[in-house]
């Protein structure tokens, strides 16, 4: 085989792999499509939270501005869309006062919630001499005196979305539910065995995703 036809067959198969590669980028090409597609016309919802009711065990401040609390909160998540499920793959929630968490993070067990399926959890938070700013201790301390403390039940966590069979890459999930505490006013709430007092919310919470 002489020099020249070597080259020819050189020639061939280079040619014949650039065919290849520029097929397997035109039919991933058009995959995208069909995905970004689908995803505008679908139009998926974030997840609607609901903080239904919280359940006070303790909520005591003690020198020096160490804070002691225990709740249990009820949270429903409903999933609004049609035709997309929502893989829950971590949830923490835990308790803000003024900017500042209050509580450890409770972990809620990964799920999936299928098309306007309603999932709810009522998960502990809690947390044992946890330092505040003197700032927040005063505040806090007015909170009181007055009877009604605001407190923040925060979600952090990362969802992904099904549509068909594809299934898309992890979101953040943050989702902040404002909670009014009347502390020292049993009228406000209901008494759930001999040291805590159960608060019927029913608050619509924020989602960013």
């Amino acid at each position: 085989m002489s020099s020249k036809d070597c080259g020819s067959h050189g020639h061939r198969r280079r040619k014949l792999f650039r065919r290849i590669f520029a097929g397997i980028l035109i039919f991933l090409l058009i995959v995208l499509i069909i995905i970004l597609l689908v995803w505008a016309i679908l139009r998926p919802s974030k997840p609607k939270f609901i903080l239904q009711d919280a359940t006070v065990y303790a909520f005591n401040v003690s020198s020096p501005n160490l804070l002691t609390s225990n709740f249990q909160v009820t949270l429903s998540s409903r999933n609004p869309n049609d035709n997309i499920g929502i893989y829950y793959d971590k949830l923490d929630v835990y308790a803000t006062y003024r900017n500042q968490q209050i509580t450890l993070r409770t972990s809620i067990p990964t799920s999936y919630q299928g098309h306007k399926e309603i999932d709810v959890w009522s998960p502990f938070v809690y947390g044992n001499a946890v330092p505040v700013s003197p700032y927040n201790s005063i505040a806090l301390g007015q909170d009181q005196a007055i009877g009604t403390v605001l407190l923040l039940i925060k979600i952090d966590g990362r969802v992904r979305f099904k549509v068909g069979s594809f299934i898309t890459g992890k979101y953040h999930l943050n989702v902040r539910c404002p909670a009014y505490i009347q502390f020292g006013s049993r009228t406000s709430g209901i008494i759930v065995g001999e040291n805590a007092i159960k608060y019927q919310l029913v608050t619509r919470c924020s989602v960013n995703l």
